[in-house]
C-alpha cells in the first residue's frame, strides 16, 4: 500500500474502483470463471447440440409389447370361410416432427386349414419386407398380379379380383394408403362428373339395366387399368365409367 492509500486509510476515506476493478486484499485460493448470460439466452451448449436422430424402420428394431392395427375381413365366393388380415403398425419417432406409423407385421387366420401352409409362409415374408424398410409399396402391386388358374371373381362395386392372393395384395395396398405411404389414385372431380353424365345417357340409350354385383351397365368389360367390369362404348370408344380409361385417349 503506497503513501496514498495509506493516508486514505487513515482519514476513513474509501478507495475507488478504476475501470471496474476491484482490489483483492486477501489471499488467492481458488479462481472460477462465471459467465454473464440471461435466463431467456439459450446456452452455447444447448444451441450447439445436435437434432435427435430420426429413426427409419429397419429390421433390427425390437418389437414393442404391443402394437396397434387394423382387421380386414376377406370374403371369397371361391372359398367357404371368410379370413382375417391383421396388419400391425410401428409409430417411428413418436412425440417429435418425424413421427410416422409404419407397417411392422402380418397375421392371417380363418377357420379353414386347407391353405395354412402357404399362408404362414406368407405371413412371414411379408412380415420380414416390412421390417425391411424403405419402399414397400411393390408388395401390394406384386401380390394383385397373382392370378388363380381356376379364374377369379367380382366384388360389390365391380372390382374383379384374380385370386385370394391379389385379394391380400389390395387389403395391403389400402392400408399403406391409410398411412399415406401410397397415394389414392382416384378421377378428378370433373371426370368423375364427366363420367356420371355420360353413364345417365349410355343407360338411357341402351335400355340395359345394372349389373347386380358391379352396380355398372350389363354388358360391360374389364378394364385393363383400374380391374374394373365398367367398359363400354361411348361415342364410339371404349370408355371405363369406372376410373374414366379410354382407348381413344
Amino acid at each position: 500500500m503506497d503513501a496514498t492509500e495509506k493516508d486514505m486509510s487513515q482519514r476513513g476515506e474509501p478507495q475507488s474502483a478504476t475501470d471496474g476493478v476491484q482490489r483483492i486484499d486477501r489471499r488467492i485460493v481458488k479462481v472460477s470463471v462465471v459467465e454473464d448470460q440471461r435466463d431467456d439466452e439459450p446456452t452455447a451448449q444447448a444451441a450447439a447440440a445436435p437434432a435427435s436422430p430420426r429413426t427409419e424402420m429397419h429390421e433390427r428394431l425390437a418389437r414393442p409389447e404391443r402394437l396397434s392395427g387394423e382387421t380386414y375381413k376377406i370374403k371369397s365366393p371361391l372359398y367357404e370361410h371368410a379370413l382375417y388380415v391383421t396388419i400391425n403398425d410401428l409409430v417411428l419417432n413418436p412425440g417429435t416432427e418425424h413421427e410416422e406409423r409404419r407397417p411392422f407385421e402380418v397375421f392371417i387366420n380363418s377357420k379353414s386349414m386347407d391353405h395354412f401352409q402357404w399362408i404362414v409362409a406368407l405371413t412371414r415374408i411379408i412380415s420380414a419386407v416390412f421390417r425391411k424398410g424403405g419402399d414397400i409399396t411393390f408388395l401390394a402391386e406384386e401380390l394383385r398380379a397373382v392370378f388363380d388358374p381356376r379364374g377369379g371373381y367380382l366384388k360389390p362395386g365391380g372390382l374383379y379380383v384374380p385370386s385370394l392372393v391379389a385379394e391380400i395384395g389390395l387389403v395391403i395396398e389400402r392400408h399403406l394408403q391409410s398411412l399415406g405411404l401410397l397415394e389414392v389414385d382416384q378421377p378428378s372431380a370433373e371426370v368423375r362428373a364427366w363420367l356420371d353424365d355420360k353413364r345417365v345417357e349410355f343407360e338411357a340409350n341402351s335400355g340395359a339395366g345394372n349389373d347386380a354385383v358391379s352396380g355398372f351397365p350389363r354388358g360391360a368389360t374389364l378394364c385393363p387399368q383400374c380391374s374394373t367390369m365398367a367398359v363400354v362404348s361411348l361415342d364410339g370408344c371404349d370408355t371405363c365409367l369406372n376410373c374414366g380409361y379410354s382407348k381413344c385417349g
